[in-house]
């Protein structure tokens, strides 16, 4: 059995099911072959004018040692041997020499062009964010050349303007916001907030909830949402089987309709369900779905960290957490199956643009490559945070059907929106399309542009925004605290430690709820 021809349907909608002899709005649920509805990378039942710029989550473990690459930055060496895009040597970043050319190259580097985050004028002047960029997949493995950029020299102003950090890094305060809940507050920031960024326009928004039967929750349910001129977007359900929908931030004819399509495996192959989003409505797009019931929990949980020179203080915080943070998630109700990554980026100018460690179940091999990052190299503010995002979403093996994903993303500079290549506005569309929450944190010295896309990457895929807090909200010298010179109200404080592992539980939580 299919859907209803997109046509048929809508007509059912406006008309009346009854009279037609139709099912629509809440959906009927059949069990079918898994070749009823395409995936993601092949074409759809109906004719659609776009197509996902990514590929389904479809790992079936993390059971594996540690797998790391590079890409190379102009100052790096040429792209290391690679079988089937990671290195066959476990954990081998580089070799000894090699290891020790590129602590040569940044110490030298970072003695002439020092980091900082005083100026906040860097945006001035940038290419429009409208630009055309080459195709998002176009782009993986790039290594830039020296021709393509090159680090201004510091402004002697600029440097006396750094605060000075602590030595000893000690507790790290951070509170956080839920654009989401506080949808009217979000869109009144973006609306004071003047700053050059990846427009997409979420002023108007619909909830999805898709329910079994039952009355429970489906997680981690496939959707498309698709207009009648074929304009599309994808999603896959949270914990609790909800999507927030967006459709101006898709289909630039404004249809008044839309058709809803949703699939999960089920006990008999594949279960799918259609309802419809009509334009205007005020109640949420009830599905239900015969889908097959959770099982254990699973979590792949990655860290994507700016490693330039002024995020010392927050790397050693991880380090030195991390593995508290592993325990108390495994202690949580829902004893999720735990999987760690991480990423991470500087700049062009530097021994390397991106770093990544795919995802493993290994929290001692885990700890082992978070130890050996450090913060160094940088140049001017923004950094390579548009390829490192890529990677994480494109290029991880995350794990398929049943699991929660989630991305905490520490910053504290906006990415390079002057660079071609991948663009942060394609890869968190795609992230809703496989999945996973960016959790965007904010650390010291993050300005308002920062602030804007970090909060935009994190409403759209219904994470939340942590940012740093201070005893003194202007001096991050000043040690912990509870002030921030972020655009949010009505936040609580905690370590950041404690505020991830809150942020866990609270979405996992949401799998044991009807």
């Amino acid at each position: 059995m299919h859907p209803l021809p997109f046509k048929q349907a809508v007509l059912c909608l406006l008309i009346g099911s009854q009279l037609l002899g139709c099912s629509v709005g809440g959906a009927t649920s059949v069990a079918t072959d898994a070749g009823s509805w395409a995936p993601p990378t092949a074409a759809a039942v109906e004719p659609t004018a776009t197509r996902p710029n990514f590929r389904a989550p479809s790992a079936n473990h993390c059971a594996r040692p540690i797998r790391s690459r590079d890409i190379a930055g102009s100052n790096g060496q040429a792209g290391r041997k690679e079988s089937d895009g990671w290195p066959a040597a476990a954990g081998a970043l580089a070799k000894s020499g090699e290891r020790a050319a590129d602590a040569s190259r940044e110490a030298a580097y970072d003695s002439a062009s020092s980091r900082t985050r005083a100026d906040v004028g860097a945006t001035a002047g940038l290419a429009s964010p409208a630009a055309a960029a080459p195709p998002v997949m176009a782009h993986k493995n790039m290594a830039a050349s020296e021709s393509e950029y090159k680090k201004p020299a510091p402004q002697a102003s600029r440097l006396a303007a750094v605060a000075q950090q602590p030595a000893n890094v000690g507790p790290v305060t951070a509170g956080v916001v839920d654009d989401n809940a506080n949808f009217g507050d979000y869109l009144a920031f973006r609306s004071r907030t003047q700053v050059t960024h990846r427009p997409r326009d979420v002023t108007e928004r619909y909830l999805l909830q898709v329910r079994d039967p039952a009355g429970r929750s489906v997680p981690d349910a496939e959707v498309r949402v698709q207009s009648p001129n074929g304009s599309a977007m994808w999603a896959r359900t949270d914990a609790g089987g909800q999507v927030w929908v967006s459709p101006n931030a898709f289909d630039a004819s404004h249809a008044s309709t839309y058709q809803v399509s949703v699939r999960k495996p089920s006990r008999q192959g594949t279960a799918t369900a259609t309802g419809f989003l009509q334009r205007g409505q005020k109640s949420a797009i009830e599905v239900t779905l015969d889908a097959a019931p959770a099982q254990r929990a699973q979590l792949d949980l990655v860290f994507l960290i700016d490693a330039t020179g002024s995020m010392g203080d927050e790397i050693d915080k991880l380090k030195a957490t991390v593995r508290t943070i592993a325990n108390e998630v495994a202690r949580l109700p829902a004893k999720p199956d735990l999987c760690f990554g991480l990423v991470a980026y500087r700049d062009k100018g530097d021994a390397y643009l991106v770093r990544s460690h795919d995802l493993t179940n290994d929290l001692s091999a885990f700890q082992g490559v978070l130890n050996q990052l450090s913060a160094n190299g940088g140049g001017d503010y923004p950094e390579a945070m548009n390829e490192a995002l890529h990677d994480t979403v494109h290029s991880l093996s995350w794990r398929g059907n049943g699991t929660t994903r989630m991305v905490f993303l520490i910053a504290d500079a906006p990415p390079h929106l002057d660079y071609t290549g991948p663009q942060y506005d394609d890869d968190m569309a795609a992230a809703l399309g496989k999945g996973i929450k960016i959790f965007s944190v904010g650390a010291s010295g993050l300005d308002k542009q920062g602030e804007y896309i970090q909060r935009q990457m994190a409403q759209y895929t219904a994470g939340k925004f942590v940012f740093l807090t201070y005893d003194r909200a202007d001096n991050p010298a000043s040690g912990p605290g509870r002030e921030t010179v972020h655009d949010v109200q009505n936040y609580g404080v905690d370590t950041l430690d404690r505020l991830i592992v809150r942020l866990v539980r609270e979405d996992l939580a949401k799998l044991s709820k009807g």
